[in-house]
């Protein structure tokens, strides 16, 4: 899962080198994807209206339901 936003995120960005994923494991089952990019690709990454967060969250938690654990994204 990591490795998917990782790859959504660096596609996106225009400096894919400052992209850096950070998992986080809490109780219960719950995986938290922390998520930094550089100041100038925030903009890029979270899109208007947060349509593309939105996308890469659909898209962690459809991933997340085939592992059988809860995942969320957050955009740091």
């Amino acid at each position: 899962m990591r490795e998917l936003v990782e790859y959504i995120a660096k596609s996106l960005a225009s400096s894919p080198d400052e992209v850096k994923v950070t998992e986080i494991v809490e109780d219960e089952g719950q995986v938290i994807f922390r998520l930094e990019v550089a100041e100038d690709d925030k903009g890029k990454i979270i899109g208007r209206q947060g349509r593309v967060a939105q996308a890469m969250r659909v898209l962690l938690r459809v991933r997340a339901v085939k592992e059988d654990v809860r995942a969320n994204l957050e955009i740091v």
